[in-house]
């Protein structure tokens, strides 16, 4: 196995953000597959770990794309790699590994709740134990972009809940994690997001912004340390 990390985009401007200015600064070696692009998927076990971004798709998505993917998804969790999910990528996870998506009870779109709060989750007592949360605290400010959710299996460990769309963060296994919450937004690509985002181009830019801003530095530290505690799980 090399020292590499994969990451997986399922559309080309959902990048790993935060996480790849953080593999950048610690010169870890890392590879992006874009599915967007019709690239092709590698072999995982070539990997010491494995992430897989958002996108639009739905993991019950009945095509050769989404195929390839979860079949992908399962050799990874099955060999043991360290695997990252985030939004689509938590729900291929799932889904991988027996689990359910499904229609979300609420639209998640942007940083505020229906209620005018920030999203936020909350840790459950199984979360605050785990390794992904050290140096945290229990509830985090996120952004979100999806409209499904996820049922679990009894083989999954439910690590943080939302108030509105329940199953936020979830753990398969020893190593495998999945986020439906956003933690790896820089500013530039949320620009881009609002550029092309169909559900983000029907709300008001000027409030999303102003938002963003307003939690920048708390949301940036946040995603920098769960990212570098996936880092230091995966081995380096």
């Amino acid at each position: 196995m090399r020292s590499e990390i994969l990451i997986v985009k399922n559309i080309s401007r959902e990048g790993p953000g935060i996480l790849q200015e953080i593999l950048d600064e610690k010169k870890i070696s890392y590879k992006i597959v874009d599915l967007y692009k019709n690239e092709n998927l590698p072999d995982p076990e070539s990997f010491s770990a494995v992430v897989v971004l958002g996108g639009p798709d739905s993991a019950n998505d009945k095509n050769l794309k989404m195929e390839n993917e979860l079949e992908f998804i399962k050799r990874t969790i099955n060999l043991g790699i360290p695997y990252l999910g985030i939004c689509l990528g938590l729900q291929t996870l799932v889904k991988s590994a027996g689990g359910k998506v499904i229609k979300s009870p609420v639209k998640e779109i942007g940083f505020k709740d229906p209620a005018g709060k920030n999203f936020e989750v909350e840790l459950t007592e199984s979360g605050k134990k785990d390794l992904l949360f050290n140096g945290l605290g229990n509830k985090f400010k996120v952004f979100h972009l999806h409209g499904e959710t996820v049922e679990l299996t009894n083989e999954m460990t439910l690590l943080a809940e939302g108030n509105y769309c329940r199953n936020q963060i979830v753990k398969f296994g020893r190593n495998a994690y999945g986020l439906q919450c956003h933690f790896e937004l820089t500013g530039q690509m949320f620009n881009q997001w609002l550029d092309e985002d169909a559900d983000l181009k029907e709300m008001m830019r000027e409030t999303l912004t102003k938002d963003y801003k307003k939690i920048k530095t708390e949301y940036e530290n946040t995603g920098r340390k769960l990212f570098e505690n996936f880092i230091k799980i995966s081995g380096f």
